[in-house]
């Protein structure tokens, strides 16, 4: 699989897997596939890019469904912060119907706030920046940006005193907005840690670092009274390196796919949430 006929791949600009994209409803968001029916009993799963399950043939929602075997709907989105899914009503009622949500926790750059607009869908993708934001970085050309993390790399690289107001800022923002999702959100909800790093030991390097970016234990225990269990799967870098090598993906996609954290974590992350699901459905 990996890289196998990469030349042609690449002129196509296809990927080595078959995500078999499919819609829900009013839903303007291409979810993987296959579609799940919606009228008997399921649970929802949401989250960005590991709970899509790019380069993973058999992501953590499919290995649940197998082992619990339930129906699992899996609403994940390449690169999706919170907006993505609080913007949705097509998802917020998949998971409102649900018997549990699975929330993966999602980095707090890739969304709305006081200082910069996102994509309403491609939440990773930066819009303009707030007149606030403009009075503080003065010096600053922010049409030059089309990512947040392009941009956020570029605001602490001018000023790390600056830039720590805008890392309170996502904080905040986080922590509110999950308030925000969870609360439109009419079933009991599991939020899953799923990451290459500990939220006791968080992630801010905005060039590098592994998602989800900002979010600490205390941004967790904030929101924790509005979930009925945190499950928390941290990866080592030695399971991420074996996971690796399980990963299908063309020439074009390796540096991606070199990010991701893999298929022996996508087992662990399976695992932890049967026995959760098991005990709460």
């Amino acid at each position: 699989m990996n890289g196998v006929g990469g030349m042609t791949y690449e002129h196509l600009g296809e990927s080595a897997l078959d995500y078999v994209p499919c819609r829900y409803g009013k839903s303007k968001i291409l979810f993987r596939g296959p579609r799940r029916k919606l009228n008997a009993p399921y649970v929802a799963m949401i989250g960005a890019t590991e709970t899509y399950g790019k380069f993973v043939e058999t992501p953590f929602p499919a290995l649940t469904e197998g082992t619990l075997d339930f129906p699992v709907v899996n609403l994940g989105t390449v690169n999706a912060g919170l907006d993505v899914f609080a913007n949705d009503r097509t998802v917020v009622e998949i998971c409102s119907k649900a018997e549990v949500t699975v929330m993966q926790v999602m980095g707090a750059q890739n969304m709305s706030n006081r200082f910069y607009a996102v994509h309403p869908r491609r939440n990773d993708r930066f819009l303009r920046a707030s007149n606030l934001l403009k009075t503080i970085y003065r010096d600053v050309d922010f049409t030059e940006f089309n990512f947040t993390r392009h941009l956020l790399s570029s605001l602490k690289a001018a000023s790390e005193e600056k830039f720590a107001m805008v890392e309170q800022e996502l904080r905040e923002a986080w922590v509110a907005r999950m308030k925000t999702l969870m609360s439109k959100i009419d079933s009991r909800i599991v939020l899953l840690w799923f990451a290459g790093h500990d939220p006791d030991d968080p992630v801010t390097d905005t060039t590098h670092g592994s998602d989800p970016l900002f979010v600490d234990r205390d941004m967790l225990d904030a929101v924790a009274p509005f979930v009925e269990r945190t499950v928390e799967v941290v990866v080592t870098p030695q399971e991420i390196e074996d996971g690796y090598q399980g990963l299908a993906y063309t020439d074009v996609e390796q540096p991606a796919a070199r990010g991701m954290l893999g298929t022996v974590a996508h087992a662990r992350a399976a695992s932890a949430l049967d026995a959760t699901l098991r005990d709460i459905l």
